[in-house]
Parts: structure tokens; sequence; C-alpha cells
């Protein structure tokens, strides 16, 4: 199962980063979607989608989409929210729900930086995709494709989608 892991769009979907999406099995969003017409563009791909909200999402957004996600893909635990820290600084609403659910796979956005990398003392992997969106503090619009088997994560893919605000070929 190969899976597309993005996150602070802030409103931003298009061909760069839907280019990316269509060979996978399916499509994580980390939160601060932004508008509207992101996850219209998302379900035009009839690819299954999960999709937790984030600070900048309106409220229809919040009372559409969860703030936290706790759900199974071929074995492995997985634990979805937008803002949570890394290992070892989680905020503590984050370190709780941790530490009494035991993911394998703690997913957050927010901080705009990509990152992976393992909890040894709670035995899970963090993947944070970075930022696929123009807005933030990033230079460079970040995801990641990752598969899963039998309760393994492998194939791991950095993709870097050019600079922050560049958009056809203005700066």
């Amino acid at each position: 199962m190969k899976i597309a892991l993005i996150s602070d769009s802030h409103g931003y979907m298009e061909a760069d980063v839907l280019h990316h999406l269509n060979n996978c099995d399916e499509i994580w969003h980390a939160g601060d979607i932004g508008h509207r017409s992101v996850i219209e563009k998302l379900e035009q791909l009839n690819i299954p989608l999960q999709i937790v909200h984030g600070n900048i999402d309106d409220k229809a957004m919040k009372l559409e989409f969860e703030e936290d996600l706790l759900f199974e893909r071929n074995g492995l635990r997985i634990f979805m929210t937008h803002i949570g820290g890394y290992p070892p600084r989680y905020v503590r609403r984050v370190r709780e729900i941790l530490e009494a659910e035991g993911p394998n796979l703690y997913i957050c956005g927010h901080s705009h930086i990509l990152k992976v990398m393992p909890d040894r003392t709670l035995d899970l992997l963090h993947m944070n995709p970075g930022a696929i969106g123009h807005h933030g503090i990033h230079r460079i619009r970040t995801m990641l494709t990752f598969k899963i088997e039998n309760a393994k994560i492998f194939d791991v893919k950095a993709i870097e989608l050019g600079k922050r605000g560049l958009k056809n070929g203005i700066f």
C-alpha cells in the first residue's frame, strides 16, 4: 500500500502536487487545508483520504474533519493530528494519546519542516511531511510518500516541490 502524506496546503493544490498523488493507494493530509477547493481536488482523484483539520481551517472544515485520527493500515497503527510536537517534545495532549494508544506511526504537520525520526522511548516513528503550500516559514515545499506492508514502513521518499512562492516562474 502506497501512501502520499501532505500537510499545510493553505489553500494550494495544483498539478505539481497532484502529479505525485495519482499512483498512491491513499492520501493523508495532516491539517491546515486552507480552502474547500483543496478537498474537492483531492476527491476528484477517487483515492481514499484521511484528513485532520489544522489551526487555520475554518469552522466548516473543523466540523467536517477531526482534530485527531487513530486508524490502522496493513497491521500498522497510526495516529495523526496537526499540532503535536515531535520526539521527545510533544504537546501534553498528544503525549497522553501516544502513551495511551501506542501507535507505531505518529504524524503531524504545522511546523512546515519535513521530519522523519524515531522515538525509541515510545517505540514509534514520527513523520511530518513539511508543507505543500506557498504560505509559511518554509523555503522548499515538500511532501512524503511511503509504503506499508505487514506492519512495516518502507520506501520512504521525501519529495521537493519547488520553492515557496514560486508560481508560474515568478517568485
